[in-house]
């Protein structure tokens, strides 16, 4: 991968001394300096989002998230000219996103992409985003080693990654105190890149707390019957049980386990849990299994409130899933960018993406020379099913639940 002064110079990398990042959506009011000399009245943004397919429910989710955000963005006015939004539905597929994003680009003058959901796809938008020159963010992306191994000048993601994911887990389960504290772990692993990457980062984060990691088994996406798996986990007695399971594999898994007659003491189910399928296909058979989103009800600060309160009065009081808040905070990140950038040329807001300090409901964050939050930064907030609601457990805010546990 090279030396790390030849990753840093290909994305011309800068910290300004002193620069000031742009903070939330609420607090940018009155502070318009977006120029406009490019001929136009409108940033246009496209975005392919799983609408339909084996992601839906969590693309469904996000792309609440990216609408609600560019609503109050138009309403803040901050950057000066309508923020323009088209969506069409990647059918959880890669190359039909390709295909649609090379539609929304001929046929519109576009200034930025998002991204859609899960690494595959992401990394599809960022290949098709990096030939065409244009400003690329995405969040719903743990995967480190595509970012780190290609030569990507134009693509961003606020969320967090596989180290902070990992470290959140170890956060998680120091909370629970050290006499109940599940000692034995099972890793099971997708059989996917981030699947490895996943396991490798649990196996040595939890190794060096001191954990047993009493079984660690690999099973492929898509995978209908997870007996064996069951079978071979009860048998390590494994403890605490954590994976990163598409929606549809953790809920089947999910209910094979309370079919079994065994339960670990903790679950943490990654990216599975996420959506509100899962409660409800589960109900209280899902309770207390937590997930590491990025983002959940509780946190606070950094526009967290005025989203809130926003969310709820449009939605009948509702507190929004963890997916809406991962899609709004990529709204908010492009806000800031847009604002310290001061016109929508790809190169400025690339610039203004390397060089802006960021804070949005994730947390506070300036990109590396790979376009991640800078390592350490971001807690990469998790959550826990309970009795229907997605509670916060980590970081423990003044908002946060008390983690249950163990799983009854």
């Amino acid at each position: 991968m090279g030396t790390s002064d030849s990753k840093r110079g290909r994305r011309s990398f800068l910290k300004i001394a002193g620069a000031t990042g742009a903070t939330g959506l609420s607090s940018l009011a009155g502070c318009t300096v977006f120029s406009s000399d490019s001929g136009s009245d409108t940033v246009t943004i496209a975005a392919a989002v799983p609408e339909t397919g084996r992601l839906a429910p969590v693309g469904n989710e996000m792309l609440a998230g990216y609408e609600l955000g560019v609503e109050m963005l138009n309403e803040r006015d901050n950057v000066d000219r309508e923020v323009e939004l088209l969506v069409r539905d990647d059918e959880s597929d890669a190359q039909t996103l390709r295909q649609q994003l090379q539609q929304l680009t001929s046929n519109n003058d576009v200034n930025m992409i998002w991204g859609s959901f899960s690494s595959p796809l992401v990394m599809s938008g960022s290949a098709y985003a990096e030939n065409q020159g244009l400003p690329f963010l995405a969040v719903a992306t743990c995967y480190q080693e595509p970012l780190v191994s290609g030569n990507k000048e134009w693509t961003y993601t606020p969320f967090p990654k596989t180290r902070d994911v990992t470290r959140a887990t170890r956060g998680i389960l120091e909370l629970i105190p050290a006499s109940e504290r599940p000692q034995t772990v099972g890793i099971w692993e997708e059989n996917s890149g981030w699947g490895a990457e996943m396991a490798n980062a649990w196996d040595s984060t939890l190794s060096d707390a001191g954990y047993d990691i009493g079984m660690r088994e690999t099973y492929n996406p898509g995978n209908e019957d997870f007996s064996t798996l069951i079978s071979q986990t009860e048998n390590a007695g494994v403890e605490a049980l954590v994976a990163c399971p598409q929606p549809p594999d953790g809920i089947t898994a999910m209910n094979q386990l309370n079919n079994s007659g065994y339960m670990p003491d903790f679950i943490e189910f990654v990216r599975a849990a996420d959506p509100q399928a899962w409660w409800s296909a589960l109900g209280e058979q899902g309770n207390y299994v937590t997930m590491c989103p990025g983002w959940a009800s509780g946190m606070t600060g950094n526009g967290n409130e005025a989203f809130l309160s926003t969310y709820a009065d449009r939605n009948d009081g509702e507190t929004p899933r963890v997916m809406v808040g991962v899609g709004y905070n990529l709204a908010q990140t492009t806000e800031q960018a847009l604002v310290s950038a001061g016109s929508p040329d790809p190169e400025s807001v690339r610039a203004s993406l390397d060089e802006t300090e960021f804070s949005t409901v994730i947390g506070d964050f300036g990109f590396d020379e790979y376009g991640m939050p800078v390592e350490g930064q971001l807690s990469a907030a998790s959550a826990q099913w309970w009795d229907g609601e997605q509670r916060l457990v980590y970081p423990q805010t003044e908002q946060a639940a008390e983690l249950q546990h163990p799983i009854e």
